[in-house]
C-alpha cells in the first residue's frame, strides 16, 4: 500500500469512501474493506453514518491504531463553538478515541477563514484528532489557510478524476506539504470508465477501468482516492491497483482528458473553483 507523507500525517494512499451508506450495510462494508487489506475509511458528519462507521471498525477487530479514520465537519458549523461541539460530537458517534484526520467538509464565504482554521486546529490541542485538514478548498484558500494554521494541514479531499483538471489545486498541496485526496475518484463510472483511453489500458494491462484511473491517481506524487461502493466485490478490485504500472503514455493520455474539465460536485454554497 503506498503512504501519502504529508504534514504530520501518513495517509494510506486508497481508502474506502462511504457516503450513501446506510445502517447494516456501512457496518459490514467497513468491516469487509478492513478484512481485505484497507487501512483508510473516511466518513462525515453529513453522511449521517460515523456510528456505523465505528461499529464496523470494531467489528473487524483491527487494531485502532493500524487504521486511519477521517471524517469532515459540515459547512454550516465552522464558526468556533460549533466546530468544537461538533468535532466532539463526531468523536461520541464514532466510539473509536481520536480520530486520524478531522477536515472542514466545505468553506463558509460567511464565516472568517481565521476563526475556522483556528477552531479547526484547537480540536489537535483537545486531543480529538491528530491531524486536520481542509476539503474543497481552491487553490487560493489553500494558499490563505495555509498561512492561518498552528498545526499542518495536511490534505486537501476535492473531487477529482480524468475528466476534471485540478493542476491548480495539486501545486498548491505540493507546495504546502499537503495531500490530495480524490473523492469520486472513477467519475461516478458511466463516460469516464468507458472512454477508449482508459479502455485500451485496461485490455493492455488486465485490468479493469476502474482500476485503471486508479492508478493513474495513485502514480501522481501526493495523491490519493477514497472510491466508495456498495458492492462487496468492487472492494477488493480497488484495492487491486499495487501490481502494476501505466507506461508515459498512458499516464499522459488520460491526463490529457482532463481538459474536459467537467465537475460532478458543485452545490451552490461551492466556493469559486479554479480555472483550469
Amino acid at each position: 500500500m503506498k503512504i501519502i507523507e504529508a504534514g504530520t500525517a501518513k495517509i494510506p494512499a486508497i481508502g474506502l469512501g462511504t457516503f450513501t451508506l446506510e445502517g447494516e450495510t456501512c457496518v459490514d462494508m467497513v468491516a469487509r474493506a478492513i478484512d481485505l487489506g484497507y487501512r483508510h475509511i473516511d466518513t462525515a458528519r453529513m453522511y449521517g453514518n460515523e456510528k456505523e462507521v465505528g461499529e464496523g471498525i470494531r467489528k473487524s477487530g483491527i487494531q485502532r491504531e493500524d487504521v486511519f479514520v477521517t471524517t469532515k465537519i459540515w459547512w454550516t458549523d465552522l464558526s468556533e463553538d460549533a466546530i468544537a461541539a461538533a468535532a466532539r460530537d463526531s468523536i461520541d458517534r464514532l466510539g473509536i478515541g481520536p480520530v486520524d484526520l478531522l477536515l472542514i467538509h466545505w468553506p463558509n464565504p460567511e464565516i472568517a477563514l481565521e476563526e475556522s482554521i483556528d477552531a479547526l486546529c484547537a480540536t489537535v490541542d483537545d486531543g480529538l484528532t491528530t491531524n486536520v485538514g481542509v476539503a474543497n478548498f481552491t487553490s487560493t484558500l489553500l494558499d490563505e489557510a495555509a498561512t492561518m494554521a498552528s498545526h499542518p494541514l495536511v490534505c486537501n479531499q476535492v473531487e477529482y478524476h480524468p475528466f476534471l483538471s485540478q493542476a491548480q489545486v495539486l501545486s498548491a498541496c505540493r507546495r504546502h506539504d499537503m495531500g490530495l485526496i480524490a473523492y469520486s475518484p472513477i467519475g461516478r463510472g458511466g463516460d469516464v470508465l468507458n472512454h477508449p483511453v482508459i479502455r485500451d489500458a485496461a485490455e493492455r494491462h488486465g485490468k479493469s477501468p476502474a482500476q485503471i484511473v486508479l492508478r493513474w491517481e495513485i502514480e501522481h506524487d501526493g495523491v490519493g482516492a477514497i472510491p466508495r461502493t456498495s458492492k462487496r466485490e468492487r472492494l477488493a478490485e480497488n484495492l487491486a491497483i499495487f501490481d502494476f504500472e501505466l507506461t508515459g503514455d498512458e499516464q499522459a493520455a488520460i491526463s490529457a482528458l482532463t481538459r474536459r474539465n467537467e465537475r460532478l460536485v458543485d452545490p451552490s454554497f461551492a466556493p469559486h473553483w479554479d480555472r483550469a
